[in-house]
């Protein structure tokens, strides 16, 4: 049975809300009553689940009540919570790496306790002081995993299948960002990065929209989708406006719709489903009403894109399926 546009689990994203209050305590330490209102505001743009995204509340550093009371803060918001992105923790950043895989570790401890369905990992680090000044930090390049680094590498599949077999003992699934000068920053390297670490619950989440917003050459879009989403188990979903001037030097990226940025989802998700994309998809958006404007999004995909009825272009679910 595949999934329609009517079923489709879509989540959004917490981007909007901070983790620091303006008492410049923790989300984490707040009363669990402000995670209800959030999740309400969610609810109320029009989500039926949400996102845990990590730079609000952190999963992972939450004790076992803590987490008793975030689960329960879902219910009584009467939202749902299947995922869990956990972002700028990589497990190979030189000065970092033994912390952030242990985050990582308990992260997916603390997925199994929520009930979480898929943990999504990158190898993006922190944003510099630089990018921090920016109006979009995107337009400053910032940390660049090593090229050519046989070591780092091996760090890296080794270090991500150790998580991998970790949440496969949860049964949850690992999906791996794209993301710009990692080793998840290309088509290639992100399908052979996946297809070394050779576990069936790890894929990639092919957020495109983090590629296609550099303001320097990029890859087509259309040949990143074809060669990632054979391998793809999550997908953040985002879009931006783009322009180019290759004669002097000149590329612009601003954020945009789904439906009236650079890349067509309508086309993306053609092909995704043509090869049996079956995964959860989460909504994003930078700047301005970000919540409702990936509210937005999610009217567009299901009113235009998803399929309408069961049957639609089916393949093989990639939630079970292992890279070749």
């Amino acid at each position: 049975m595949s999934l329609t546009a009517e079923n489709w689990p879509i989540t959004a994203a917490l981007l909007q809300f901070p983790g620091t209050k303006p008492d410049g305590s923790h989300v984490n330490d707040a009363d669990a009553s402000e995670w209800v209102e959030v999740f309400r505001e969610v609810k109320d743009a029009g989500f039926s689940d949400v996102d845990f995204t990590d730079s609000w509340v952190r999963p992972g550093d939450l004790s076992e009540a803590r987490l008793d009371e975030l689960k329960q803060a879902t219910v009584e918001a009467g939202i749902g919570a299947p995922v869990i992105s956990a972002i700028r923790r990589s497990i190979i950043q030189t000065d970092a790496w033994k912390e952030n895989l242990a985050y990582s570790h308990r992260t997916i401890d603390a997925a199994a306790q929520l009930g979480v369905k898929v943990v999504s990992f990158g190898l993006h680090q922190a944003l510099t002081a630089e990018q921090k000044k920016q109006l979009w930090f995107w337009t400053v390049e910032g940390y660049k995993d090593p090229e050519n680094d046989p070591e780092s590498w091996g760090n890296a599949v080794s270090r991500f299948r150790e998580l991998g077999e970790h949440a496969a003992q949860n049964g949850i699934l690992l999906s791996l960002e794209l993301y710009e000068d990692t080793y998840l920053g290309t088509a290639d390297s992100s399908v052979r990065l996946v297809q070394d670490i050779g576990l069936s619950n790890v894929g990639i989440n092919p957020d495109i929209g983090n590629l296609i917003r550099l303001h320097r050459p990029i890859e087509d879009w259309r040949e990143i989708v074809a060669k990632v989403l054979p391998y793809s188990n999550y997908w953040h979903v985002k879009n931006y406006n783009r322009d180019e001037d290759i004669s002097r030097d000149m590329y612009v990226a601003t954020p945009a719709p789904l439906e009236s940025g650079l890349m067509s989802y309508r086309e993306a998700f053609r092909t995704a489903i043509s090869v049996g994309f079956q995964g959860i998809i989460c909504t994003e958006h930078y700047g301005g009403d970000g919540l409702s404007v990936s509210a937005a999004n999610q009217t567009y995909l299901r009113n235009q894109v998803l399929p309408k009825r069961d049957g639609y272009a089916l393949g093989t679910s990639l939630v079970d399926q292992t890279p070749a």
